[in-house]
Formats: C-alpha cells, structure tokens, sequence
C-alpha cells in the first residue's frame, strides 16, 4: 500500500504536483470529520500515472479518473458546456492546466480550495476559507451557470451548514430555473433526502424559495405558500411556514429519513384548499393523500416513504385528537396505525412536530404510542384464545377488539 507522501513524491520526480482537493479541505477548516479524500493531479498525463502506480484502477468515460489505496486521483482539467443541462460538457485535460484552473471550475467556493500534500500550502484563490468563516456559500465563478445541478447542491449545502447563500449566486442559480426540467428525478431525489438528513432540512426549500426555482421540482411544498390558517392555532403564519417549522422539529427527534419525509408531507392537503375557505382546511388529510402519491412519485421516493406519507397525511389530525376519542375510536385508531407502514412510533413523531413545533403543547396530552403499545401487548392474539378458546377468524378478530376497548376504557377510568 502507497503512503499518500510517496504518491506525491513519485508524481513530484516525474514534474507534476498533487494536491488534496474539495470537500476534503472545507471539511477540515469546518473541523468536520473528512469521510472521502479526493486528488487533483497537475502536471502530469493520465498516461504517465498510470505507468507510476499499475495497480491504480482507471474509470470514467470522459475523463480518467484513478482509483488508488481507497482514494481517487483525478488529472486536473477544465471544462466547457456544449449543451443545455447537467450533462453536456467538453473535457479537456492535459499538462499545462494548473491547479487554479481546475479550482475555476468547481461549483462553490468553499468546495474549491486545494492543498499542497508535500508542503501543506492551502490553495485558496477564491477567498473559500473566508467564505467558510462568514457562512456564505457563493458560487465561484461564473461557470456555475454551466450546471443546474448546482442550483439544488447550493440549497442543499446551505442545508447540512446552515449557511446563507450570496445575493449573487442566488441570482445565478435563478437564471438556471428554466434548465432545471433537464435534470433527472433521481438525481434530484438525491440532493434532496441528503438535505433531508440534516439538521435543519427547512433551509434546502427555504433557499429554493429566494432563488424562486422551488416549484419546478417541488410544486407542492411550492404550494404551500400563501395558504392561510387560523392564527390562533397557526402563529407561524401561512401552511409553507408550518411545514418548514414540522419537519425541522421532526429533524430534531428522529434521524430516520422516512418519518421525516412522512412530517414534511403530513400537510401538502393544504395546498389545493380553494382560497375562499381559508384559513380553513377542511378534509386536508383526505384531499392531500393523493397530492402526496404525485409528489413522491415525482421525485421518485422510495415507496415505503411514499406509503408512510400517506398515514401521515390521513392520521395526523386524528393523533392530535387522540386524548378526546371515545376507547372505541381510540383502539381503532391504534389498530389502524400499528398495521401501516408508519406505525404508532412513526406517526407520534409526526404529531408532536405538528403541534410542538409552534405551539406549547402538553405532550402527554398527544401521547398516543404509549397506550397504544400497552393496550397491544396486553390484549393480543394470545390473550383471546385463553380466553375463549376459539380459533383465528372473524369471531377471533371481533373479540381481540372488543377486549381491547375494555382494556381501554378502564386504562382511561385509573
């Protein structure tokens, strides 16, 4: 195995130069652990690389990029756009193409910053380690427009920093609006579940939002905007506002991407509600079910999410409510939930966002999982054939339910 200074040292006697390039070195300044290490190559050819290292593993169809130790060697290059979209660009690399040429490149400037491995020099002409210091993501320079990927890798950046975007690149990223239908669902669909794993995902659809692209890939989140609700119950203002402040808060109690996807959508109902019966929303869970089925398939999510989603849109407003059911409807609550794809635990994290995110709520007030385990683990399946003596059928499932809302009834009177 190749130490990564003998690397160098070989690429240095042939006359090249290698240094450690991107996420690697923002990583570092943000004292973030640095999961991949990738290299810029100036100097030499592909050829001769190969000829240093033969058990490097060549890859890529337009330009040759070298698997090595587990690390990836890229020879330094430029790039010019030669057609609309994320994918039409002619590639030139050769030995005269210096590191800051290859830097120029790169999409934002705390992405396109180098060090020196011999030496240990930071390359930096963009100003990326500043940017880093004020929490500013700012495109680098005016090939940003060559890619509207970056629109989406922009927000989500601003997303996993918590970063604000400049005036400028929110502009940039603007004028790609129109190239954004070229990219495909499934690239999107990754920028986005990686937002969604951070933090605070609001600030990926917030920063859509000031760049005005958040409709082409998001229209029903796009939607939400502007949809009224009843001030005494909705401080935060309008169906958009409340979302962001739900799945942020569902961020804050989960790291599972699902039940956050499934707080996210609980309320898109609210956005085909007619104006005239703002700020009411009546029968959102019902009317948004089948906006959730477009949105998810749209951005391809995985069907579990796309499944859990619906619960979530269709159950919240009852899980809100669970304290003042009747034991009846409260078992055929927990029955009903306990079956889907979401469960009881999922959906509880989904109605405490929704009503602690903006509200001071008692949460033993919407506490619904905890009985609702109890009351399943105590009248089971076991539990009616002792009892009765009887097999599985319809008698067997009328009685586990009725036994259940016994159950219920005197959990409540304790």
């Amino acid at each position: 195995m190749n130490n990564i200074l003998e690397i160098a040292k070989k690429i240095e006697n042939e006359g090249g130069r290698l240094y450690l390039v991107g996420g690697a070195i923002r990583d570092k300044l943000l004292n973030k652990k640095v999961k991949d290490e990738d290299y810029c190559v100036v100097g030499i050819t592909s050829k001769q690389f190969k000829n240093l290292f033969p058990k490097s593993f060549p890859r890529g169809k337009s330009f040759e990029v070298f698997d090595l130790d587990g690390k990836e060697f890229a020879m330094a290059r430029t790039e010019r756009k030669t057609g609309v979209g994320h994918k039409e660009f002619e590639i030139t690399t050769n030995k005269k193409i210096t590191i800051e040429q290859d830097l120029a490149r790169r999409d934002i400037t705390i992405n396109s910053m180098a060090q020196d491995v011999l030496t240990g020099e930071l390359i930096d002409p963009f100003n990326g380690k500043q940017d880093i210091k004020n929490g500013i993501i700012r495109a680098t320079t005016e090939h940003f427009l060559e890619d509207p990927l970056r629109v989406y890798r922009v927000a989500r950046f601003a997303a996993i920093l918590n970063f604000e975007v400049a005036e400028d690149t929110l502009k940039m990223m603007n004028s790609l609006k129109d190239e954004l239908s070229t990219l495909s669902d499934e690239r999107v669909f990754i920028e986005f579940s990686k937002a969604l794993s951070d933090k605070k995902p609001s600030t990926f659809f917030q920063i859509l939002r000031e760049a005005d692209v958040l409709e082409v890939h998001f229209k029903e989140i796009y939607d939400l905007i502007g949809a009224l609700q009843p001030a005494e119950h909705h401080p935060e203002g309008d169906s958009f506002n409340h979302t962001m402040m739900v799945v942020d808060k569902a961020a804050e109690l989960t790291d599972d991407l699902e039940i956050r996807f499934s707080a996210l959508v609980h309320d898109l109902g609210k956005g085909i509600t007619p104006k005239e019966e703002y700020p009411h929303h009546y029968g959102h869970e019902i009317n948004g079910v089948d906006v959730v089925v477009k949105f998810g398939n749209r951005i391809k999510a995985p069907t579990r999410w796309i499944q859990a989603g619906k619960v979530a849109c269709r159950e919240h407003m009852r899980g809100g409510i669970f304290y003042k059911m009747k034991p009846s409807k409260k078992v055929e609550f927990i029955e009903r939930v306990a079956k889907s794809s979401l469960g009881l635990h999922g959906l509880q994290i989904v109605v405490y966002a929704d009503k602690l995110s903006s509200r001071n709520v008692d949460s033993g007030s919407i506490d619904f999982e905890t009985i609702g385990n109890e009351c399943l683990e105590a009248v089971n399946g076991e539990f009616v054939k002792n009892k009765y003596n009887i097999k599985e059928g319809i008698e067997f499932g009328n009685k586990l339910h009725q036994e259940r809302i016994e159950w219920m009834k005197k959990a409540i009177n304790k």
